[in-house]
């Protein structure tokens, strides 16, 4: 926590990018509740919610090229703020549901909602080593993932009870001031070196017309760099069930536990909580645990995941699903600070937004399918059937990553100008 509390005392860049990721990402809560709820209250059926899901997921994946290569090409803070401004008014845009109750309206909303996404995230991404100094990296990436859950535990929950009793306006008019708020504390950064532009060659008159080719060549990076490839297919893994996940905690809170919009928040709230203690974790784990040890930690994290998950469908009572959630999202953010950190560590600059802006596509391509699964076994069999298979098909991940692991297929690559010892709070040796 100290180490949390240094850097958003002493380095300014990272503090205002912090301050608009709460705002804006408690705001993004307050709308995926809404929609939910909005959804499914008319029709109570998971086809609607695997709609709004497969509505939000296909144009994430179509931007994810396009926003990697223009992450790499122009000055990423320009586009993360181009990305919010647009944001406020898509977000805006919601009240026009509370009119025409027709689910396409939703549809419509929440894909231009999705599209435009990508632009910012991967660019909070990508800009992350160039304002936190080698010292930072592993705190910065820490506490922007805890805080990513921590809003999570907190915008759900509060997303509920504000839905609940004051009803979506309030919801969908909140979450179009947070991009605002986001907007601004971007505005407020300065870049260290000049500019958030990445350095990279000329482009020819050809790679301006055919910008693909810039994309596939950040493809041919990641295949050849195996840890890489590796932790993009983790992703996939754990979106092969994860997707179905984002149907399921809708249709737990209102069918299975009949506690409408507030059981919606409330399941979300406790995953955020498991996902907080995960993080604090794995982030104490990334400072002593070396390269062999990371790679173990991985595959026991989805083991647990996949087993908890399990036993969280079939809970029969209301707390202790919300018990077994938890753990199972505490496994998932102990892998993803470990990972995200090696991606810090081994990701060169030029490469930075296509790569995790491919990785984004990836996980919501694996999710699209996921979802509608989901969609279509929900009208033949129980939540609690699909909850249980979901649990076990991410658990298929620890399977692929171990044997990966023991016939050598996941070397430690050379760092990409940060050192183990570099990336730590206080400079102790990583062993």
């Amino acid at each position: 926590m100290a180490g949390f509390l240094g850097l958003l005392r002493d380095n300014p860049n990272y503090r205002y990018t912090w301050m608009g990721q709460v705002v804006s990402e408690i705001g993004d809560h307050f709308n995926n509740i809404a929609v939910f709820s909005l959804a499914l209250q008319g029709t109570r059926s998971g086809l609607v919610v695997t709609g709004v899901m497969l509505a939000r997921a296909i144009p994430a994946v179509m931007a994810g090229p396009i926003a990697g290569v223009l992450l790499d090409r122009a000055d990423r803070k320009r586009v993360m703020i181009c990305s919010d401004l647009v944001r406020a008014a898509i977000a805006l845009a919601f009240l026009l549901t509370l009119r025409d109750r027709e689910p396409w309206l939703l549809y419509l909303l929440s894909g231009l909602l999705m599209f435009a996404s990508p632009f910012f995230t991967s660019g909070r991404s990508a800009i992350l080593p160039s304002i936190a100094n080698r010292d930072e990296l592993h705190t910065a990436n820490s506490l922007t993932q805890t805080t990513q859950w921590t809003t999570l535990t907190i915008g759900t929950v509060a997303a509920g009870l504000s839905v609940t009793h004051l009803g979506y306006e309030t919801a969908f008019f909140l979450n179009a001031m947070s991009f605002l708020f986001s907007a601004w504390s971007i505005s407020r950064l300065h870049p260290p070196r000049g500019s958030f532009r990445p350095e990279s060659k000329s482009l020819t008159e050809t790679e301006v017309v055919r910008p693909w080719h810039e994309y596939v060549e950040g493809l041919r990076y990641m295949k050849a760099t195996p840890l890489i490839l590796g932790i993009a297919l983790l992703g996939i893994g754990w979106a092969s069930g994860g997707g179905a996940a984002q149907i399921l905690f809708s249709l737990f809170g209102e069918l299975v536990f009949h506690r409408g919009a507030a059981g919606i928040g409330i399941i979300w709230g406790s995953a955020g909580a498991g996902l907080i203690a995960g993080g604090a974790l794995g982030h104490w784990l990334g400072k002593w645990i070396g390269f062999a040890g990371y790679k173990r930690t991985i595959a026991i994290c989805y083991l647990v995941h996949g087993a908890t998950y399990v036993i969280f469908s079939q809970m029969p009572s209301f707390a202790g699903a919300l018990v077994f959630i938890a753990l199972s999202r505490a496994a998932v953010a102990v892998s993803s600070v470990l990972n995200f950190g090696k991606l810090l560590q081994h990701v060169s600059d030029e490469y930075r937004g296509r790569v995790f802006s491919t990785v984004e596509s990836m996980v919501w391509s694996t999710m699209m399918v996921s979802m509608m699964a989901a969609g279509i076994a929900s009208q033949h069999y129980s939540p609690r059937a699909i909850g249980a298979w979901s649990g076990v098909v991410s658990s298929f991940t620890a399977v692929y990553w171990t044997w990966a692991h023991f016939s050598g297929r996941l070397p430690e690559p050379e760092r990409s100008g940060v050192e183990p010892e570099e990336v730590e709070v206080h400079g102790e040796p990583m062993v």
